[in-house]
């Protein structure tokens, strides 16, 4: 992992915020596909990555003069992400107490083009099926490219540890049926409405649906509440260049698919949560397309079909 951005000896604490923010979002992407495979979900690793930065800004006068900040990031996403798995309790995987028992150091297969390949392919959810030390190094090693020394430090392993995991989870996921995709389901009668309106640009009709206390939640901007100025929302999408919505699923969760018009071509989505007919959270990934990577979507069964 290059050390990449390093704070300054003379830096005082704007110069400190301001390295660290041009590096986060630099990074933002990268950490994004790490906390997310490692969580096993595109939406819960966004959560992380937003926890972590939340995190690293309170700690930035704790860093010492001339630490690299890209290594530095990762252990805050990598720490955060572990909390979140603790916190969740029920692991398909064995359980994340145990997990990083030492695995046999051994010999570890050729590191090859073909190998990166598959892991980047592969859907984020299988990634959990993986004990977590496996996961970690296989998605460090196979979908970032990380070298072992720089995993070995991040997991605070040895590099034979490094080299065993890696071995074992990249067996593991060759023994993995190729994903299977959710069977398609009707689309709720909110989310129908919700993508009629937004496609007709409705504007007006979208902001009755805002509870009072609807909150806006976007990467890289500051989340906003109210219904008056999350209404601003769709202002902003009447003077974008012109997309679509339709349902989906992602992650066994209903979503709008964002969609390029006319090309049609998914770009992002957003997550809506609803209470008594009214829109409480509106998360919207228009400035966060990376967290497309690795999702498998399941568009919604169209009226007629099974």
């Amino acid at each position: 992992m290059t050390d990449g951005v390093a704070i300054g000896a003379e830096a005082g604490d704007d110069a400190r915020r301001a390295a660290l923010a041009a590096e986060a979002d630099a990074l933002r992407p990268e950490l994004h596909r790490y906390a997310a495979r490692l969580v096993g979900s595109v939406i819960d690793g966004e959560d992380v990555v937003q926890d972590a930065f939340a995190r690293a800004f309170t700690r930035i006068g704790a860093i010492s003069p001339g630490t690299p900040l890209r290594p530095w990031l990762f252990r805050i996403v990598h720490n955060r992400a572990i909390d979140a798995l603790r916190q969740r309790r029920t692991r398909r995987s064995e359980p994340l107490e145990t997990a990083y028992a030492l695995a046999d150091a051994g010999t570890v297969d050729p590191e090859d083009a073909v190998m990166r390949q598959e892991a980047v392919r592969f859907a984020v959810a299988r990634f959990a099926e993986l004990p977590v030390p496996q996961r970690s190094t296989v998605i460090l090693k196979d979908v970032l490219g990380e070298s072992l020394a720089d995993i070995a430090a991040l997991l605070e392993l040895s590099v034979d540890a490094v080299k065993a995991h890696l071995a074992r989870g990249r067996a593991r996921l060759r023994s993995m049926s190729e994903t299977q995709s959710e069977v398609p389901r009707p689309a709720s009668a909110e989310a129908l409405n919700f993508a009629a309106l937004f496609n007709a640009q409705d504007w007006a009709a979208l902001r009755r649906l805002l509870a009072e206390d609807v909150r806006l939640r976007q990467a890289r901007r500051p989340e906003i509440s109210g219904a008056a100025q999350v209404g601003r929302f769709f202002t902003y999408y009447a003077e974008y260049p012109r997309v679509g919505v339709e349902p989906a699923r992602l992650e066994g969760r209903e979503i709008l698919l964002v969609s390029d018009e006319p090309a049609g071509i998914p770009a992002y989505f957003m997550l809506l949560e609803w209470r008594d007919g009214r829109i409480i959270m509106i998360r919207d990934h228009r400035y966060a397309t990376y967290v497309m990577d690795g999702a498998v979507v399941t568009h919604a069964a169209r009226p007629g079909e099974p």
